[in-house]
Parts: structure tokens; C-alpha cells; sequence
């Protein structure tokens, strides 16, 4: 089927309040394949008629909301951050501030990224207390995540097997993280719409592939709120084709070893 405009625009809007995600023209086909689930779930004819209910029960909202969210993840992502984690980042934490590392894991999905950061530390600073806050807008990934329960599938998509064998135990058909990881990681529900999640000031911010779905003017909104709980000299990642280049001038780009970090610059306030 082909989904009217009136009711794709309906969709879009509704997202792009939620959460700032701007759902362009040419993007009905993801409309429909989101939320054909549920649809299905719902007992209704096709996404047209859920469509229709949504419109009429606000209650449904935050479920649209989430399925057009994009979840995509993997363990240790695009590698290189965890490694400057490791190299830079983490040695000149410790040199500033000591032995304690806060980190704030935005849009988080169904926690691959958090458990990654965590590994990391447990791996090469087994002495450092690490605490890590893990947000996301959607409760259904939050929720897996705080299980820490992956399947095969799941866990073979860039976890190396050493890291299977020591940090997870085999419970039927799904591996579940130890508990002495899974302690390190809060999950809390969070739009990065709204004031940053308690836990801070945050020595790094993870915010990777997240702002390629904004506006400049939301980038540069985000970036700011990041600002506000970020400490001293403290670190944000980005993804590889994301950049503070254009949005604001109070970040400075740090090149790392092929690719970039971003702090404040010294002076310039949020």
C-alpha cells in the first residue's frame, strides 16, 4: 500500500515533536514498515487504519514515537572510539581528576554501547570506579539493556568472543552480562529534547549517530545541554559523520588518531 500524505504527515510531526527526528519526503516506506507490527498488533486492517486510532488516542503516541526510532547497534561500533577511549581518553581523565570515571551513554539503544564502555574499563582499568548513565527515548530497548540478555545473533555482531566468554554466562538460549558489569550501567529514560539525565558532571559523552538526524538549530540545542554536565576537559564522541563544524563555535575538533574528539573551548561558556 501507499501511505497518504495526510497521514504520513500526521507520523512525521508527531516525531519530530517527540523527539526532533525529521522524517523527509521519500521516507513513507519506513512509516510503513515500522509501524506495520503494530498494526498487526492492534488487530486493524493496515497501517492506515493504526494510523486512524493513533490520531484518535493520544495514548499511542509515545509507540509510534519509539518505532520510528532508530536502534541500530553493534558491540564496540566503528572500534576506534573504544579504542581512544582506552589510549586518550581514559589516561588523561585520571591525570585531571583522579580514578573515577562518569559517562553518559546517549541514545544508548538496547545497551551494546554501555556494556562495550564498560568492558573496556573492566579489560585495561580494572582500578578505576566507573559509573555510566545509558539513556534512550524508548523503554522497550531500555528494558533489554537492563536485562543484558543477547542472543546468538545479537552477541556475534562485533563481540569479540574472549569478551563473550568473561563477561557473559549462557542462560538457555541468551547470554546475560555478569552482574559485576551490568552494576557499572544505569538505564533511565531520556529525550535529548529535555535537560540532561542526572549523574553528571560527566567526564565523556558518548552521542554518536544521533545528531545526523537533526536540524542545525536542535544540533546546536543538544550540544549545549551536553555542555551544561559536561566537567573540566571532558570528552564527547560524535559518530564518524557528525561535527560541531557549523553548528556552534564553543566546541574546539580534537584530532585522535584518525579521527576527532570534541571539548569546550577554554573560555567560551554554553
Amino acid at each position: 500500500m501507499t501511505l497518504a500524505p495526510d497521514s504520513f504527515a500526521f507520523v512525521a510531526t508527531l516525531v519530530r515533536r517527540r523527539s526532533a527526528i525529521q522524517l523527509e519526503s521519500g521516507k513513507e516506506y519506513l512509516v510503513e514498515s515500522r509501524l506495520a507490527p503494530l498494526a498487526r498488533l492492534a488487530g486493524v486492517a493496515d497501517v492506515e487504519a493504526y494510523i486512524r486510532a493513533v490520531r484518535a488516542n493520544v495514548t499511542l503516541h509515545d509507540q509510534v514515537v519509539e518505532a520510528l526510532t532508530t536502534n541500530e547497534t553493534s558491540w564496540f561500533r566503528d572500534r576506534h572510539p573504544f579504542t581512544v577511549l582506552k589510549d586518550v581518553v581514559v589516561p588523561d581523565t585520571i591525570a585531571r581528576r583522579g580514578k573515577h570515571l562518569r559517562v553518559w551513554s546517549a541514545a544508548c539503544s538496547s545497551g551494546q554501547e554501555p556494556y562495550s564502555i564498560a568492558m573496556t574499563m573492566a579489560e585495561h582499568f580494572p582500578d578505576v570506579r566507573t559509573s555510566i548513565v545509558a539513556t534512550d527515548l524508548s523503554e522497550e530497548v531500555l528494558a533489554k539493556g537492563r536485562a543484558g540478555q543477547y542472543s546468538q545473533l545479537e552477541v556475534s555482531r562485533g563481540l569479540p568472543a574472549p569478551l563473550l566468554v568473561k563477561h557473559f554466562a549462557r542462560k538457555g538460549p541468551v547470554f546475560e552480562v555478569h552482574e559485576r558489569l551490568r552494576s557499572t550501567v544505569t538505564f533511565r529514560r531520556h529525550n535529548l529534547l529535555d535537560a540532561p539525565p542526572l549523574g553528571g558532571p560527566y567526564d565523556v559523552v558518548f552521542l554518536r549517530n544521533v545528531l545526523i538526524y537533526f536540524d542545525v538549530a536542535t544540533k546546536r540545542d543538544v550540544m549545549r545541554r551536553v555542555r551544561s554536565v559536561l566537567a573540566p576537559g571532558g570528552w564527547v564522541f560524535l559518530g564518524a559523520a557528525e561535527s560541531t563544524i557549523g553548528v556552534d563555535d564553543i566546541w574546539e575538533r580534537v584530532p585522535v588518531a584518525g579521527g576527532a574528539l570534541y571539548r569546550p573551548r577554554e573560555g567560551k561558556a554554553a
